[in-house]
């Protein structure tokens, strides 16, 4: 449960990581360790408001001053433990409370416990003076909290002047809901008949909070003694309650069956909210994802539509071709046995690449802005995708670069092309292993060969796609193409430009996945926890059955 995290900022996030803290606190504070001796003496936690007498309380109940009272707040800084000489052992250990420092005088650091011996106690039961639950030290309040958790039983102390206040009946809505076992302390009621005009009143708004049956003491409002202590008689009721509580074992087993029982049903309330909200941090990993992937599949698809049709094989490359067509150089390279030294000689003599240098070089130059566009495209859509989800738009502020493509992407794509037009004069080699006419001719008529299975690539019916550039220089691919079915045999070429298309559109899709993985590595890098929920819904089993046993 500690290692529990909700990552992505979403509306039932912030929630949950409250909730999951306040488990862990339950759990390790006082659940656990009760849950392992629930024969172990019985915890009375002494809160309520500023100014309430909290203190002044405790040190009477024991009759000596140990916890200090005084009209400076807030008063009670470190929590001080009461317990008799016999239980000093089971509170000494780190057992309730188990990050609480055990001190043995007072101690100004609100981290620590200070645990005193009170022979005036009976054993089996220790009080503990709690901070004030309206403090005005954040670091109070919430230690308050803390220690009202671990509480067996719940002691809330109001006065006559401030009993209806929102802060406490906030706190007891809380120990209800927890099933807590409450006890509350009236006190400082004035002796002119006051009693009788909030008695009724306090009554009803207990009933009101399904309160109506917890014990209720009233303390009148009166002078302390020497030592700032309440005479033994105003205390008599609660202190004979305190005493027969502590004596009897079946009424101290009961307190805690009430009080580990609601612990227990509050955990799994606490257990459904994290399961639905680790299920929420799924749900958002996995739109998020999709977002990714459907603005790269959109961009395969895009590609895939340029790559068919036909669309690449205008201007530059539409003009490289019909040059290296009319120079009739492509037809003289498939019908004769030209070598490369002659190649080489034309080239240093024009002092400019041959016509299918030039032409390999317009289709890679097309080919690589359909590309990069395509990316631009998918990045940017799977960002905007991202900036509309409260998660996304924050891992988008960790990471802006991912709306753009990747920095190195034109180099990328530049090798793509690179690689594939290599492979396409690799595919005709190996096609042409065991054909005399390739297997005799010069690397150059190879060359001549894979420009036209290339060019076949982009075109879906014909070398070049429409029918008024098929004329083009006399008919000349047109019988570049007998040439190669003579060569190959029928379909060949078209079989060719399959496998070639497939190559290519496998290279573009691993491009993709490369560009699509940065938003992936971003996601995965939140670390949302795809079994927490079921771990979560589990654990709630168990606790029904902890539960269980816990009524019987």
């Amino acid at each position: 449960m500690k290692a529990t995290r909700f990552t992505l900022p979403l509306p039932s996030a912030e929630r949950a990581a409250t909730v999951a803290s306040g488990m862990v606190a339950q759990l390790d504070d006082y659940l656990l360790p009760r849950l392992e001796r629930l024969d172990a003496p019985l915890l009375v936690v002494v809160g309520g408001s500023t100014g309430a007498g909290k203190s002044t309380l405790v040190n009477s109940l024991i009759r000596t001053p140990v916890s200090p009272a005084g009209v400076l707040r807030p008063t009670t800084r470190a929590p001080v433990l009461v317990c008799h000489p016999a239980d000093m052992s089971w509170f000494s250990r780190a057992n309730l409370l188990p990050t609480l420092t055990r001190t043995s005088g007072p101690s100004g650091d609100p981290r620590s416990l200070q645990v005193v011996s009170a022979p005036a106690l009976s054993p089996g039961l220790a009080l503990l003076d709690a901070p004030d639950i309206d403090s005005v030290v954040d670091a109070n309040r919430q230690l308050a909290g803390q220690l009202l958790a671990a509480a067996d039983l719940w002691l809330f102390v109001t006065t006559a002047a401030r009993y209806a206040d929102a802060v406490p009946w906030g706190m007891l809505r809380t120990a209800r809901n927890r099933g807590t076992a409450v006890a509350l302390v009236l006190d400082r009621v004035p002796g002119d008949g006051a009693v009788d005009e909030i008695g009724p009143h306090l009554t009803q708004m207990l009933r009101e909070h399904d309160l109506g049956g917890v014990p209720l003491f009233v303390l009148p409002e009166t002078r302390l003694d020497s030592q700032g202590l309440l005479a033994e008689a105003q205390i008599g009721q609660l202190q004979d309650w305190l005493g027969r509580l502590a004596r009897d074992a079946e009424a101290r087993a009961a307190v805690v069956r009430q009080t580990v029982g609601g612990a227990i049903d509050a955990l799994t309330v606490d257990v459904v909210i994290l399961a639905a909200a680790a299920e929420d941090q799924v749900a958002a990993a996995n739109a998020l994802g999709e977002a990714v992937h459907t603005s790269y599949r959109v961009a395969t698809e895009t590609v895939d539509h340029g790559i068919h049709d036909g669309a690449l094989l205008r201007g530059e490359v539409l003009a490289r071709w019909q040059e290296l067509v009319g120079t009739g150089d492509i037809m003289r390279a498939l019908q004769a046995r030209v070598g490369k030294l002659r190649d080489r000689a034309v080239a240093a003599l024009t002092g400019r690449p041959a016509p299918g240098e030039q032409f390999k070089e317009a289709l890679g130059s097309g080919l690589g802005v359909l590309l990069e566009g395509a990316a631009t495209d998918a990045a940017e859509r799977a960002g905007s995708a991202w900036r509309s989800h409260p998660a996304g738009a924050a891992l988008l502020e960790t990471a802006p670069e991912l709306v753009r493509p990747s920095a190195d992407l034109g180099a990328r794509i530049d090798r793509l092309i690179r690689d594939w037009q290599r492979s396409v004069l690799d595919l005709v080699r190996r096609e042409a292993g065991d054909k005399r006419v390739i297997a005799k001719a010069s690397a150059y008529a190879v060359n001549a060969t894979g420009l036209l299975v290339m060019i076949s690539v982009f075109a879906t019916t014909a070398f070049i796609p429409t029918g008024a550039e098929v004329v083009v220089a006399g008919g000349t691919t047109i019988a570049a193409q007998k040439v190669l079915e003579a060569i190959f045999g029928d379909q060949a070429v078209r079989s060719l430009a399959d496998r070639a298309r497939r190559d290519l559109e496998e290279r573009v899709a691993d491009l993709f996945d490369e560009e699509a993985g940065r938003f992936r590595s971003a996601l995965e890098g939140a670390g949302v926890d795809e079994e927490l929920s079921p771990r979560l819904r589990a654990l709630s089993v168990t606790i029904h059955h902890a539960r269980s046993e816990v009524d019987q």
